[in-house]
């Protein structure tokens, strides 16, 4: 059970960033910018703009933590995932 457990965990991932490609596609086709990358989640685009100080970034990171949190994870989900998506770590 707990090799299907991380399998599960993998797959969702993957789903997460293929969800991030699709949405943030279009933006990046109509106003530029820096291609969104598959290796990325949105937990972790929602926590670089936090860390940017985009006016959006901060309230969705604060609802995705919070979702994460009601899960089980622990506070600053969002600033994980950024550590996850840029060194290529597996996720914790």
């Amino acid at each position: 059970m707990k090799r299907l457990g991380r399998w599960i965990i993998q797959f969702l991932i993957a789903i997460d960033q293929f969800a991030y490609v699709l949405l943030a596609g279009p933006y990046y086709l109509i106003f530029g910018g820096a291609c969104p990358s598959a290796d990325e989640t949105i937990s972790s685009r929602v926590g670089r703009a936090a860390m940017a100080g985009a006016w959006w970034g901060k309230p969705c990171a604060w609802a995705i933590d919070h979702l994460f949190m009601l899960l089980g994870s622990k506070p600053g989900h969002c600033a994980r995932a950024i550590e996850t998506a840029f060194l290529g770590m597996a996720p914790k």
